[in-house]
């Protein structure tokens, strides 16, 4: 699957719009990957999950505190599992064990409210259920926390606003949610030390 960073939808902190746009360029140019395409959002109860290697970051090791963040996972018999963050400074695509041990990192030296939990949902699950009418991006006083892309909000013909359903950590009809180790379990490439 040949996708290359400068050819992707992309608006900054529009990170689950970014992955929507990901997937959607798989199912129209490469619709036999799809089965094996995954979108994640990662967050916590606390809203409050750090990650290394990220763009926005001033820091030296790239580490970010989001609320949430989403990224594509393409997990093939060829190439094992590769990870699409288009806000990581990592290489993209990049290696599933590489992404884990530089962004995710082990959770051992972090404080319990900052430990991670994955909602994975399959691809094309992902395209028909999410939706968002960008409304959890506006300030109290109706301003953009930051601008919003030019093109027009995603929604399904059942839903226009869904978005807070898939960043909640708690069970429910998207895709399921996994722990650190769950998460590792199912996407870590056999190579990995």
């Amino acid at each position: 699957m040949d996708i290359k960073k400068q050819d992707c939808t992309y608006t900054s902190c529009y990170c689950e719009e970014n992955v929507w746009f990901l997937c959607n360029t798989v199912q129209n140019k490469h619709p036999d990957d799809i089965h094996g395409c995954f979108c994640i959002f990662i967050s916590n109860e606390r809203r409050a999950i750090p990650l290394w290697r990220q763009r926005a970051s001033k820091r030296e090791d790239g580490q970010v505190v989001w609320d949430y963040h989403v990224i594509f996972l393409h997990q093939s018999s060829n190439f094992g599992t590769v990870v699409y963050d288009l806000d990581t400074t990592l290489p993209f695509p990049c290696d599933f064990n590489k992404y884990y041990e530089e962004s995710i990192k082990d959770e051992k030296c972090l404080r319990k409210e900052y430990h991670r939990k994955f909602r994975v949902i399959p691809g094309a699950e992902f395209l028909k259920t999410f939706a968002s009418d960008r409304s959890h991006m506006l300030t109290q006083d109706g301003r953009w926390m930051s601008p919003p892309p030019v093109y027009p909000p995603i929604k399904t013909e059942e839903n226009s606003n869904n978005i807070q359903e898939f960043i909640s950590m708690e069970k429910n009809n998207h895709g399921v949610v996994l722990s650190l180790e769950e998460f590792l379990e199912k996407f870590t490439n056999s190579d990995r030390t």
